[in-house]
């Protein structure tokens, strides 16, 4: 897939701009807060409809403005040349492909697949479980759309027994009732986690070994609060839990509660890893990502590193380039070129000012 226009209108600091992309590579130049990070959260939002840096879409709209509009002229695989427009208001969103409105977010993902290195990627190891259980659920719900409705199951009836539990007036029939439809979505979505980390780990020890220079091995666990993909063990052990969960005021047990491990050489990454060992961890995590949405949509991911290299010894900046897929667009930020050249790369440079995007000379 390559994205060969994108046109923001009112999208943060963005008032009014059309970028056109040439060739496999482009590289956004200038100095922080002019709109470089802006554009690619633009560019994100072809995924699954989110921000990589937000939930709340107030904030996406310039101040003072009704909406935002992203609209993208795309080359895909599969369709052909293709067009979407996303509107975004502080109420919700709105999908248009090829001029049809899509009303349900299931029939759109998969179809066009990005995925973000960030600076703050390395949250995902010295982090809370909770960011890397949000990493995991958006990457296996952005190309399943059974694992998104079994998410979206499990969260409402967690957030109903809570406050169920939280107002002290939980009665057993109440309990019931939400525990019939959260011990399914919890067994679906255990079920879901085992087989997509399973599927994840291969490409992303591969990755490392790439970006490493192959001097440690790595490997990505699923760290479930409970294995159990039965329906009806989940329900008996959300019914033996009731005691110590009304006692909390919160439910105790679940996929809520589960976690990824990644060790490097033998050793947790996030204790024991040096510096530069984590950072290629988490580069290695997102080259996992992608090529798992290119085994399932059939699509080559567009890549959008946001200012990630710089911490990064030359060795495994070069090598960092040299592992991304050969068949995905790259667009990548930065304050200065990418290695003055020496990384063998070559890429069409657009100077970024005041939400302001301007093509410059191919560099590399």
């Amino acid at each position: 897939m390559r994205l060969r226009q994108i046109t923001l209108r009112h999208f943060r600091n963005v008032a009014d701009a059309t970028v056109d992309f040439v060739g496999r590579q482009s590289f956004l130049l200038g100095p922080n807060a002019q709109g470089k990070t802006n554009l690619l959260e633009a560019v994100g939002f072809l995924t699954a409809l989110r921000s990589f840096r937000t939930s709340d879409v107030r904030l996406l709209v310039a101040r003072g403005q009704p909406a935002a509009s992203l609209a993208f002229v795309l080359e895909h695989e599969r369709q052909g040349e293709t067009r979407v427009r996303i509107i975004l208001r502080p109420e919700g969103r709105e999908l248009h492909c090829d001029g049809e409105k899509i009303t349900r977010l299931a029939d759109y993902l998969g179809r066009f697949p990005t995925v973000v290195f960030s600076a703050q990627d390395l949250q995902l190891l010295r982090g809370a479980p909770a960011l890397r259980r949000r990493w995991l659920d958006l990457t296996l719900a952005a190309m399943d759309s059974g694992y998104l409705a079994s998410l979206q199951s499990f969260v409402r009836a967690v957030a109903a027994r809570n406050a169920l539990l939280k107002s002290g007036r939980a009665a057993a029939a109440e309990l019931d009732a939400f525990e019939a439809a959260l011990a399914p979505a919890a067994a679906d979505l255990v079920r879901r986690r085992v087989a997509g980390v399973a599927a994840l780990a291969v490409p992303c020890g591969a990755a490392y070994g790439r970006v490493g220079g192959g001097e440690e091995t790595a490997e990505l666990t699923y760290r479930p609060d409970w294995a159990e993909t039965d329906p009806a063990a989940w329900r008996q052990r959300l019914a033996e839990g009731r005691a110590r969960d009304l006692a909390f005021r919160a439910t105790l047990t679940g996929p809520h509660r589960d976690d990824l491990e990644l060790r490097i050489g033998g050793g947790v990454a996030r204790d024991f890893a040096s510096e530069g060992q984590q950072r290629s961890a988490v580069l290695a995590l997102r080259l996992a990502q992608a090529a798992w949405f290119r085994e399932r949509s059939g699509v080559a991911p567009i890549i959008l590193a946001d200012d990630v290299l710089g911490e990064l010894d030359p060795g495994r900046r070069a090598r960092f380039w040299s592992a991304l897929p050969e068949e995905s667009q790259v667009i990548a930020t930065g304050t200065q070129l990418p290695g003055a050249g020496g990384d063998g790369v070559r890429w069409q440079v657009l100077t970024v000012r005041a939400g302001g995007f301007n093509a410059g000379e191919v560099a590399g």
